[in-house]
Order: structure tokens, then C-alpha cells, then sequence
């Protein structure tokens, strides 16, 4: 069994496109997910809601959040809880590329295919 930490980084892994100007990769612990987004100005929004909670931390660019009929707006260290059942979107603000870190615990399993390149270290902790 592998005890050794294997490092990771964001700007090295495969994009998944989303629709166009979204683009994501994430990275699992054992009950926790990050998913890294990159929203680009002009992007297609999609409003949505979903059963679980979402954390938003906003690492790049300025953002503004929908969520029902409120809009917060936020740069750089703003962090947001979308609460179940709520719908939101995201919007960028300016011309620059927001960098959007969503944090998801329990794990998506409709997300699960993000993290297919971690699956030998999680094979590795059952054996």
C-alpha cells in the first residue's frame, strides 16, 4: 500500500469544456471534492439548483453570483455557500478570466469522472 502523498496541479490537467467559456478539473479527498473553473467573460450562463450544498471561493477575477433574486458580487478571497435547492449562477465581471474553486462534500458522483486520474490512490488505500 502507497502512503506517499502524490502532488497535483490544476493548470496540468486535462479541461473538461463545460459549455462554451467554462471550463473545470477536479481533485477528491476521500468525502470532499474541489472543482477548479475557469469563466470566461462573455461565457454562457446556466442558471441551475441542485440537492447538495456548494462552497465557492473565488481565487482569480471579479464574479457575480445570482442566487434566486439576490446578486452578491466578488473578487479575489470572496467565498460563498450556495445552499441547497437554490438556484444560481455565475457571471464574470471584466476582462478577466475568473477562477472559480467549488468544494463539494459528499463527493458528485455525476463529477466522479473528473478524478478518474486519482483512482490508484484510492485503489491503493483499500488493498
Amino acid at each position: 500500500m502507497s502512503t506517499l502523498a502524490k502532488l497535483h496541479n490544476w493548470n496540468e490537467l486535462t479541461r473538461e469544456t463545460v459549455r462554451r467559456g467554462v471550463e473545470r478539473v477536479g481533485f477528491r479527498g476521500d468525502d470532499v471534492m474541489c472543482v477548479m473553473n475557469w469563466l470566461t467573460p462573455g461565457m454562457q450562463v446556466n442558471p441551475h439548483r441542485h440537492t447538495f450544498e456548494q462552497l465557492v471561493i473565488i481565487v482569480q477575477g471579479r464574479v457575480r453570483f445570482h442566487l434566486n433574486d439576490e446578486v452578491v458580487e466578488g473578487g479575489p478571497g470572496s467565498m460563498i455557500r450556495i445552499p441547497p435547492h437554490v438556484v444560481h449562477y455565475a457571471e464574470p465581471v471584466g476582462d478577466e478570466i475568473v477562477l472559480n474553486l467549488d468544494v463539494f462534500a459528499p463527493l458528485r458522483d455525476d463529477y466522479r469522472h473528473l478524478v478518474d486520474y486519482q483512482r490508484d490512490e484510492f485503489e491503493d488505500a483499500r488493498a
